[in-house]
Formats: C-alpha cells, structure tokens, sequence
C-alpha cells in the first residue's frame, strides 16, 4: 500500500471520484475532509503524507489557510482548483505547493501529479543532508572535456551550476528561466552532457522562431500527402531526440492548444505526428523562457497544468548586472576567443574600460557583453583595448529592481492597443473605433486583446492630463 493520502474538497462527486483514482492506484486515503476544521481534525490523528486541497472551500477558511498550517507540520499538499482569478492564484502560488491539479481531473494527470510530489518531497529531505556532508558537487565524466564553457565565480551564479550538476543524472523535467542572453542554452547543453543520455541527440528548438503554421509538424512531424505542400514524411523534432533531450527555448510562446499536445506528450511519453499513428519517444525535456510564467498564468496565456509538469526543477540565471565579479572574467574570456579569430595581438583591456564595464547594466546581459567584445577587438588598434562603445541606457541601473529594463513586444503591443481603446471609449468596431485607428481587421483586433489578456480599463481625461 502507497502512502495515506487526505482529501480536501467540498463537492462531493469531484472527491468520490479522486478517492477511487486513489484507491486504485494503491494509496491510502484518509476520510474526506469537507471543510478546513474537518481536514484539521483528520491532521491531528492521522498525518497524512499529501493532503490534495481545494482552493476555494465553503466557509470562513480557505485551502490556502490551510496551506499554511501543512507548511509548518512538513505536510505536502497539491492544490485542487478551477479558478484562474488573479489574485487567488498569487496568493496559493506563494504558499509554494508541490503542484497544481485543473478540474476537471484526468487520472494520468493525478497520478504524474503525485509522482511530481514524491519527488520534491525526497529532494527536500535529502537537500540538507547534502548540505551537511558537503557532497553536492557531482564528479565529471568522462566526457568533461566536451562540457560548454560556462566562465563566473559569482555565488549566486555557482549556485545554478551545482544544482545543474545535480539534476543531470536524473531523466527529470527542467524550467531554466532568466532574462535574454544569460545563458540558458549554454546550461542546457550543460545538464545534457552530464546525463546518461550524452551520447544521443541534444535537439534545440526555438518556440519563438517556428512559424505558427509549421510549429506542429516541426515538433511531431507528418506522412507524406497529409496536407497542401507534404511531398514527403518529415521526422518531428520529439522524434529526432528520442533516446537524448530537447530543449524547448521560450516555451512560454507557444499557443494554448499546443501547450495541450506538449502536456500529453509530457504524460504520456508519446507523440502523434500528422496524418499518423501514436508512437512511444524516450525524450528528456529541459524548457526555457524569460517570461514570468506566473503572471502568463493569471493572463489565461499559460495552461497550470504544464507549469507544474515543467516546473519539477527550476532554475533561475541571475542577469549580469547581479554577477558584477563576473565581467572582468567574462570580458577577458570574449577577448582571447575573438582576438585569436582576427588573428590580432591583443593582450587586455584598459583599467578605466575595465571600470566602465563594472558600472554598465548589461541589459542584454552575457550576449551583449560578447558582441561587445567581438566589435571592440575589430575597431581595436593596438595590444591594449582604450575605448568602448557602451549604449546609453534609458534608465539607471538601480532602477532594474522595481521597473524592469526594457519591456517586451508583447508588452508595447499591449500598451499600444490600450491606449487606442482608451481613446475610442473601448469601440472597437466602426468608422473612428479602435480597430479603424489601428488599421487592423476588428477580428484581428478581438483575437489580439483576447492573447494579450487585455481588461477594460477607462481612463479619464483628468487622469491624463
């Protein structure tokens, strides 16, 4: 028999059916909880090893009251819910639950779900045990030679290797997350080269550079014939990595209705390419993205499900700007790739480069850092770089921490669309609406506010002037 299992749900067929899931699976459950008083009550004899917790129960408590107190008594807990309002999802999201489960339930997705759990559970456990003993780093293999170079000192950024260093063995998912150019790429090919599966494929896919009419094919492939232009069967990139891993670049751009088809293949370790039949794939997937896939979620623009299916082992890149001990290495790194490229002498930077460099923010952190190393050695005239080109930034570097640097296209786009509904009074349709100002289709429009998650906000003419 697995481990006892509490139920904490107020509709009483959701929770019938869970605990024949349950059952069948072999776990134990305990009698369902209607109410926060009554799972308390069942806590206090009978503890528990995951207690699956609606969000919004009847009553003065909520699941994520709840929450808080199975924090406190080391009690995983998995959220049941339904609800996508924004603030409710902040709130559970910062109780930091081992997973999500979206009514309604299918029984694969409860059990990964379970599965996913287990294992925090056991990487909480062991993780400060491992601290103790001081064996987190994991010997290189054979093959270390072949690692990519990975170039900082910074402990935050350490941090990040050790844990990349720990999860390679495992066939585990990874969500690497950071900001554009800090090397998410460089640390996949990383945790690729220590797993098992170093000698198979490591495919890299670019989600935001496929065209949305192709991701499809592109990802699970086709037969021959099955739509206009298939003169022949294309293998999909799932299959090309089957044995190996795929790396799933800004993931947090695909469309709703594939974000479905990944979670099933995530499931249920299969795919179905176009016009074909379902076949098995062993696949790794390591996915990346600089979105906060959080606030994706409170905007209906990511499914929970597949965040919490990804998000096993996170790992979040610091930008350059925290890692300022990193320059200097990472700039003298770029200059000796580069100078040997130009075939010139060029032996270092100037002191006050070297100073100018420390106090720049880096908005396009490590990427832009090389690009500026690569242009500084071809403008360079002697042994000794003396000048930089720096861009001005728009804003100062303190002010990163509340504001952000730049914003994304999305983010522009969403600022743009608003402000011509504003000015229309929300019309979209019509001579003088919104759709006429922007000089798109009211469709295209409709379809472009729907994506970005855009609510009705009226602003007065007092507030604007």
């Amino acid at each position: 028999m697995k481990g006892k299992i509490l139920i904490v749900e107020d509709q009483f067929i959701e929770a019938n059916n869970l605990r024949k899931i349950l059952k069948k699976a072999g776990y134990s459950v305990l009698p369902i909880a209607r109410s926060v008083d009554e799972a308390c009550e069942i806590i206090a004899v009978q503890k528990p090893e995951i207690v699956l917790l609606d969000i919004q129960l009847q009553g003065v408590l909520t699941g994520i009251d709840l929450a808080g107190a199975l924090r406190k008594q080391n009690i995983s807990f998995v959220y049941l819910s339904a609800n996508s309002d924004k603030k409710v999802l902040e709130a559970a999201l910062a109780t930091k639950p081992y997973g999500f489960l979206v009514k309604p339930f299918r029984e694969k997705d409860v059990l990964v779900m379970l599965d996913v759990a287990h294992y925090l559970q056991r990487h909480e456990r062991e993780s400060p045990r491992n601290e103790q003993d001081n064996t987190h780093t994991l010997p290189a293999p054979a093959n270390a030679q072949s690692l990519p170079a990975i170039i900082g000192k910074s402990p935050n950024f350490q941090e990040v290797l050790e844990n990349a260093r720990l999860v390679a063995p495992s066939d585990t998912s990874v969500l690497i997350l950071g900001e554009s150019g800090t090397g998410k790429e460089l640390i996949a090919q990383t945790i690729h080269a220590l797993s098992p599966r170093r000698k198979k494929p490591l495919v890299v896919v670019n989600c935001a550079a496929l065209p949305a009419n192709l991701i499809e094919s592109e990802l699970f492939g086709h037969e021959k014939g099955t739509f206009t232009g298939a003169s022949d069967k294309r293998i999909g990139k799932f299959e090309e990595a089957d044995g190996g891993t795929i790396f799933l670049d800004e993931i947090g751009e695909l469309t709703t209705e594939l974000q479905i088809r990944f979670l099933r293949v995530l499931q249920e370790k299969e795919i179905e390419p176009i016009g074909g039949k379902k076949r098995k794939i062993n696949v790794r997937v390591i996915a990346a993205t600089n979105r906060k896939l959080e606030e994706e979620i409170a905007a209906g623009r990511f499914r929970i499900d597949l965040y919490y299916r990804l998000n096993v082992f996170p790992l979040s890149l610091p930008p350059l700007r925290e890692r300022k001990e990193d320059i200097r290495l990472l700039a003298h790194h770029f200059l000796q790739c580069y100078a040997i490229r130009a075939n010139k002498m060029i032996t270092g930077l100037a002191e006050p480069v070297l100073k100018a460099m420390q106090d720049y923010c880096w908005p396009g952190n490590v990427r832009e850092l090389e690009n500026l190393m690569e242009r500084s050695i071809i403008l360079a005239t002697g042994p000794i770089i003396q000048t930089l080109q720096l861009p001005t930034p728009p804003r100062q570097a303190g002010q990163f921490e509340n504001e952000g640097y730049l914003k994304s296209m999305m983010e522009n786009e969403r600022d743009h669309i608003l402000q011509a509904l504003n000015k229309c009074g929300w019309r979209i349709h019509g001579k003088g609406g919104a759709a006429d100002l922007l000089n798109i289709n009211a469709s295209t429009l409709n379809s472009r506010i729907k994506k970005l998650g855009i609510e009705k906000v009226i602003v007065s003419r007092d507030a604007r002037t």
